[in-house]
């Protein structure tokens, strides 16, 4: 009888202690998301984010949604990680764009070196934030408990401290957890939420402020939207490869025939929320700072999550990254390079042809997925339009919430199900793998 996989989990010692090595520092982000930076007042924050309405709480309600709830609370990690991730896309493009960076990456020590430099310029990032936010206090009556200068260091050490914290514990959980430490993070802000999201949603049909028939059929359209986000997360296209008979040493290799998986959406969820992290950081700036000029009120407005121009962006940068993460993961020359110097071939397609082939498909793929994947982001929109929705609960139970809470559930359960493996025991499937769906 096969043994129960869940019950594995914990028999395994590693994987055990793996497993709950995360779960500390999980319950430790979820503290420190309730506890507020000093000179602040908690019950005034509270009455002020209370007496909103969902629309003029947009645009807190989306920053809220990637801070885990905490920016409301002007907490110790009131940022979160989109700061590192902001300067994380701004460091591989400049990788991209500059041939003397990429070739300082490519030396002996280089990844840790351009790692060094991209936490060095979170810290700068995280400073600017850090000190918008203590001018937009101000707007917050009694928020602010002490003389206004000792308010804003503290308040961008602080806060500048516990984003920098937060990215060490992803590091750790990436290193000694169960690995995808900072999306992680994003994932336990979400979960956590969910509850208080639904009861906040039932206390509303309660009071009729919302008609339970509109809200059935959202929960049923964002059931829907799992399964399909899981169908797209599972399909791959297989490129058949063959390997003549080679001689390495003294040994001599037979023939054999394989192929290279090519998902439907190869970069995973890694658009989505390098697309947030990149609109996070104007519209924070515009509307924390927008009290003190007249043209950063204006473009705060034209940026607010819910209008046009933003969706339109968010689509364009889902598209756009989901193109450029795939050619920095799976790039086909690199691919071609390694099946000839392996001695393969793809059947029907000549060797120099071999990169423009693998790129025809890799284009082919990836239009489909990533319009798919920016059609299920705008999904917050459309609800908060069409149903009424307030802004807070369509972020939490709309789209771009769902693809991060799919993608990292399927990715950590890959990577429980290899160590179960590599243990000798059954995976989180009946069958021992998370079956993929071939194209």
């Amino acid at each position: 009888m096969a043994s129960n996989a869940f019950i594995d989990i914990f028999r395994v010692k590693e994987l055990r202690q793996r497993i709950l090595y995360t779960l500390m520092w999980l319950a430790l982000f979820r503290l420190g998301t309730f506890l507020p930076i000093p000179g602040i007042n908690a019950s005034a924050l509270q009455s002020y984010f209370a007496a909103q309405n969902s629309s003029s709480g947009g645009i807190t309600d989306y920053l809220d949604f990637f801070a885990g709830g905490a920016f409301k609370n002007f907490s110790l990690f009131m940022l979160g990680v989109m700061p590192y991730i902001s300067m994380q896309i701004i460091m591989q493009l400049m990788l991209v764009v500059s041939p003397k960076l990429k070739k300082v990456s490519e030396e002996d020590g280089g990844k840790k070196k351009i790692a060094r430099w991209t936490r060095m310029g979170t810290v700068i990032v995280t400073i600017v934030e850090s000190y918008s936010i203590t001018i937009w206090a101000d707007r917050i009556p009694n928020a602010i408990t002490m003389a206004r200068l000792p308010y804003t260091l503290v308040a961008i050490l602080t806060v500048t401290t516990g984003s920098m914290f937060l990215i060490w514990i992803g590091e750790q959980i990436t290193k000694r957890g169960i690995g995808n430490g900072v999306s992680l993070l994003i994932f336990a802000g979400i979960v956590a939420r969910l509850p208080n999201g639904l009861f906040e949603l039932y206390r509303k049909i309660q009071r009729d402020e919302l008609n339970a028939i509109y809200a059935i059929v959202v929960l049923a359209m964002f059931v829907l939207v799992v399964v399909m986000v899981i169908f797209e997360q599972q399909g791959q296209r297989k490129i058949p490869v063959n390997y003549a008979k080679r001689v390495v040493g003294r040994r001599m290799y037979g023939a054999q025939n394989t192929y290279i998986p090519f998902k439907i959406n190869p970069s995973g969820v890694i658009p989505v929320i390098f697309a947030s992290s990149i609109l996070t950081f104007p519209l924070q700036i515009s509307s924390t700072l927008g009290v003190q000029a007249k043209w950063l009120r204006d473009f705060s407005y034209f940026l607010r999550p819910s209008g046009f121009w933003y969706n339109l962006l968010y689509v364009a940068l889902i598209i756009f990254f989901a193109y450029f993460y795939t050619q920095v993961t799976l790039n086909p020359q690199q691919i071609s390079k390694n099946i000839r110097e392996n001695g393969g071939s793809i059947p029907g397609i000549r060797s120099e042809k071999m990169e423009e082939h693998l790129t025809r498909i890799l284009n082919r793929i990836i239009l489909p997925g990533s319009i798919y994947l920016g059609f299920i982001a705008l999904i917050p929109s459309l609800v908060q339009t069409m149903f009424g929705f307030p802004s807070q609960l369509a972020y939490l139970l709309g789209g771009t919430s769902l693809l991060i809470l799919v993608g990292v559930d399927l990715d950590t359960m890959s990577q429980i199900n290899a160590l179960l493996k590599m243990h000798h025991h059954e995976g989180l499937t009946r069958k021992g793998h998370i079956r993929s769906r071939n194209l």
